[in-house]
């Protein structure tokens, strides 16, 4: 593990979600952010940096093909909460040259081309949003896929060479919606109407009783259910 990590995870290790929030972000103030995608795990973690006041950078990525209902989110939650939210484009250039030489829906044909896709409209501008960053705060859950349960609370992107910290890492689904109801968080209407992993519009359906909670999302293929933001 890397020793950065080993000495960050001594200090947190008696503190609440909130005191870590607060003291990380006193510690690494200008070079700690937050990425959210708007879901419940990433609502929680907006209200309890916002209840805290830590000195956190909130940003999300607008891939362009987001749900009409996910934008709703972002205007309401700006509406809520004072802290703002840095919005992160894909590049124009790599969209269009995308467009025309595949069409709009690549991503159905193969793994490869939709890998392309999230390459383009998430992992880019993530890289540019995570520049000049040391901390990296995530909403992920061990309960979202079988990947997540290999992670920790504090871990060491390699990929992204930053330290990530995932508080919300042992959350069940129902302990996150408790907390979305009991404080009013702004959430998204889809979640009512069987979307739990929410990301691009043509990419998401809602899952059915029993099914994976990312079975949802490109639920046209076989694979981890990654796009590389948290491979």
């Amino acid at each position: 593990m890397n020793q950065h990590v080993i000495e960050i995870g001594k200090q947190i290790e008696e503190l609440s979600v909130s005191e870590t929030l607060i003291f990380l972000g006193n510690e690494y103030s200008g070079q700690i952010t937050f990425s959210t995608s708007l879901g419940q795990e990433d609502q929680v973690i907006t209200h309890l940096i916002e209840k805290s006041q830590a000195d956190i950078e909130i940003f999300t990525l607008d891939t362009g093909r987001l749900f009409p209902e996910t934008y709703d989110v972002l205007g309401n939650t700006k509406s809520r909460y004072k802290t703002p939210i840095k919005v992160y484009f894909p590049n124009t250039q790599a969209v269009e040259n995308l467009i025309t030489a595949k069409g709009p829906n690549s991503f159905y044909n193969s793994v490869e081309n939709r890998k392309e896709c999230c390459a383009i409209r998430k992992i880019e501008p993530l890289k540019r949003a995570l520049e000049g960053k040391k901390i990296w705060i995530t909403g992920l859950r061990a309960g979202q896929s079988n990947n997540r349960q290999n992670m920790n609370i504090l871990e060491y992107d390699k990929g992204f060479d930053i330290i990530k910290y995932n508080p919300l890492l042992n959350w069940s689904l129902e302990e996150v919606e408790n907390y979305l109801t009991e404080n009013k968080v702004p959430q998204n209407v889809l979640h009512k109407n069987g979307f739990v992993s929410i990301g691009c519009q043509p990419c998401t359906r809602p899952i059915e009783e029993g099914e994976d909670i990312r079975a949802g999302r490109w639920w046209w293929e076989l694979s981890s259910k990654e796009c590389g933001l948290h491979a």
